[in-house]
């Protein structure tokens, strides 16, 4: 009898022995969810490293993209006044030679005589805008030149004949933008006023209308 009880107590023991194991079998499931967890954490991270980079190549198209297509700068528009040093012989055309000094207009014909137009000596008003005209030549045509003040912005000279004929006169300056220079121009043969009955119109950059003088019935060279 006591045998028996000794053999049921051992069952009873080998059954709590067993049981431990029992206990920790859902411990072995539980790491199934475990790593489908890892696997979906996994393919998050490779999804979004994925659009990262696609991000950040989308990117880097558009940078380069901006960086092949700069904006258009606005070209400048071009002076309309010659600049010339002092003293600098200019040919103007038809024999005769054209140079400024700080003290007003020089200027030389086919006969070699020197002329000139004083900017200092009281006889223009440099404070409003103005022209002076002096023209001279002969049956093969006329060379017309001038002066041109009060103004920093001159962009136009033109000559103009009674029947409305212009010819546009060419313009230079001495560095520092000073507020006067020199316009001269040829035109065909004129009437016996030596041309001096052509108006003279200055305008400055914009096309506005700065001085007019109009053309008056005298002898060449008295301008």
């Amino acid at each position: 009898m006591k045998k028996y009880w000794l053999a049921a107590a051992g069952v009873v023991a080998a059954v709590a022995i067993a049981a431990p194991s029992a206990v920790g079998a859902p411990t072995a499931t539980s790491t199934t969810p475990t790593t489908s967890a890892n696997s979906t954490t996994s393919a998050t991270s490779s999804t979004l490293a994925t659009s990262a980079t696609s991000l950040a190549n989308g990117t880097a198209a558009r940078t380069e993209l901006a960086k092949v297509t700069p904006a258009k700068a606005a070209v400048p528009a071009p002076n309309p006044v010659r600049t010339v040093r002092p003293g600098e012989h200019v040919d103007a055309g038809g024999g005769f030679t054209v140079w400024l000094t700080r003290d007003g207009k020089h200027w030389t014909g086919p006969d070699g005589y020197e002329n000139f137009r004083s900017v200092v000596d009281g006889n223009i008003d440099r404070s409003v805008p103005g022209v002076s005209h002096q023209s001279e030549g002969d049956a093969t045509g006329v060379f017309h030149s001038g002066l041109y003040y009060g103004t920093r912005k001159a962009g136009r000279v033109e000559l103009s004949d009674t029947e409305g004929h212009k010819t546009v006169a060419t313009l230079i300056a001495l560095p520092g933008r000073p507020d006067w220079g020199v316009w001269y121009a040829h035109t065909a043969p004129a009437d016996g006023n030596g041309g001096s009955s052509l108006g003279v119109t200055l305008y400055d950059r914009a096309g506005k209308l700065l001085a007019e003088l109009p053309g008056f019935h005298f002898p060449a060279g008295r301008g």
